[in-house]
């Protein structure tokens, strides 16, 4: 395998995360796949461009050609590892598959970015994951004791492992078998010499779609929008439990997993998809602005202006604008090249805070009573410094509404969350949370308005339609490694989310 890496595995503090952009669920990782097309890594390099904001740390493709796999991954943004012709030559190939991805404390470095490869015994196999194992630590000790090396301290490699020691005939059936003994939340783009497959965890916790190009150019992708960039067409969502194989016979699908009621991450409605994005073919952008409708039916108050908190808080806030009533006005600029990494700066500098990345529009909010629309709150931290922005502008009066229930738990399904004791929500009332924070009130949308917003009657409590877990404490699947033995938890840390 040829492999091309142009970054060193302990990145600089020129890289460190945005230490202004930390009050925010740190999205999960983005996958993507092409089959049968000539230009396989320039639609993998474009794809992964549109997945860039579910994943900003790293970015990896694998490409095959006539027998030979090649490889370049580095640490940063896609736009700045894969801007050259050179390297979109090094990796020929009419197949290739990509990864962006986000890593937790711990995680970090070159040989956990993604796509993982491995020499089995059925040829070359690179993989990439979207999710978190949550039995991935139980897996690897008992592995290890068998006598398997890893090579990094990613739980998509327990998978690699789990695949080479499969007694089952072909690696197709050999990656099913190591499917059905992992526990969590995955989306798997894989490829082999002759085959590319997408898979989606049995509950379907994490997104995978499939499209097609002209003359049978299969592609999968983590959301639609990498689809649209290179003008694929949207086919369907890959199933819950669904695994779908690609080869130059066609496209073939089976469903291993025993029959269950799906549990899609709610969240992904809420922040994590781009706007422009279907999910099950509907529009994300329309679901959040119903649920700034559903916010405005559970929760009025008489005010001048509703003014979203950019960017992720506009559609809700328009949403709630229109049925509200109220003018909506774009009361806060956002500045959009303050980017995911920044030098470190000094304590003078940090002090500045919010302000490098938000300005208030103080012509907008002078002697105005605003409502602040946002998609969630996590740390506090920076609704804090928002609500004080606005008022420092003039605001009358600041009422904070939420486009999302209270996140009161950790999500352990590949979404970096902060512990349950930095969680605002599940250490104060919400009357304390509006003091804490400085509004003048703080609402939050019921989870029966948010399931009614993403176009179900309300919760079936008794078997939940999504995964809503951050918000009910109601884990869909066994958190094995979570619930392990002291001894169990030192033998190896996986800190690295997808």
């Amino acid at each position: 395998m040829t492999d091309q890496n142009f970054a060193d595995d302990n990145p600089p503090k020129l890289l460190t995360t945005n230490p202004f952009d930390d009050d925010k669920f740190h999205d999960e990782c983005g996958v993507f796949g092409a089959f049968n097309t000539p230009e396989a890594s320039t639609h993998t390099v474009l794809g992964l461009h549109a997945l860039q904001h579910r994943g900003q740390e790293a970015a990896g493709i694998v490409s095959h050609h006539d027998g030979q796999f090649y490889s370049h991954k580095s640490l940063g943004q896609v736009a700045d590892n894969f801007n050259t012709q050179p390297v979109i030559a090094s990796l020929p190939g009419s197949s290739a598959i990509g990864h962006v991805r986000y890593s937790t404390s711990g995680g970090a470095g070159l040989r956990n970015v993604q796509p993982l490869f491995a020499d089995l015994a059925g040829g070359g196999f690179a993989i990439c994951h979207n999710g978190n194992l949550t039995n991935a630590l139980t897996l690897k000790k008992h592995l290890v004791e068998k006598g398997a090396i890893f090579q990094s301290t990613s739980d998509s490699e327990v998978v690699i492992h789990l695949i080479a020691t499969s007694t089952y005939p072909t690696l197709l059936d050999k990656f099913i078998d190591a499917m059905r003994r992992v526990e969590g939340a995955f989306a798997f783009v894989a490829l082999s010499e002759d085959c590319l497959i997408g898979a989606r965890d049995p509950l379907g916790v994490r997104p995978l779609v499939l499209g097609r190009l002209p003359n049978d150019a299969y592609i999968f992708a983590s959301e639609t929008c990498a689809l649209d960039i290179i003008g694929a067409e949207y086919i369907r969502d890959v199933e819950p439990g669904e695994v779908v194989s690609v080869t130059n016979k066609g496209l073939t699908s089976v469903k291993p997993f025993p029959v269950s009621s799906p549990r899609p991450c709610i969240f992904e409605h809420v922040y994590f998809s781009r706007p422009d994005s279907l999910t099950n073919g509907t529009s994300i952008y329309k679901v959040r602005k119903n649920i700034g409708k559903e916010l405005a039916k559970e929760c009025t108050v008489k005010a001048d202006l509703v003014v979203p908190v950019p960017d992720s808080g506009v559609p809700a806030a328009i949403g709630y604008a229109q049925e509200a009533g109220i003018p909506f006005e774009l009361g806060i600029i956002r500045n959009h090249y303050v980017g995911r990494t920044f030098i470190e700066p000094s304590d003078t500098i940090r002090h500045l805070g919010v302000k490098l990345k938000h300005n208030a529009n103080r012509g907008e909010l002078d002697g105005k009573i605003v409502v602040l629309v946002d998609d969630s709150i996590v740390r506090g931290t920076t609704s804090v410094k928002i609500v004080d922005m606005v008022r420092q502008a003039g605001a009358k009066e600041v009422h904070m509404y939420i486009a999302s229930p209270p996140t009161t738990d950790p999500c352990y399904y590949g979404v970096d969350t902060p512990n349950k004791d930095k969680l605002l929500a599940a250490n104060k009332t919400i009357d304390e949370m509006a003091e804490h924070i400085g509004a003048d009130s703080l609402k939050f949308i019921s989870i029966d308005g948010l399931y009614r917003a993403v176009g179900e009657g309300g919760r079936n409590n008794d078997v939940p339609q999504y995964c809503d877990a951050c918000f009910s404490s109601e884990y869909p699947t066994p958190l094995t490694d979570n619930n392990a033995s002291d001894d169990d938890k030192q033998f190896s840390l996986l800190t690295d989310s997808r």
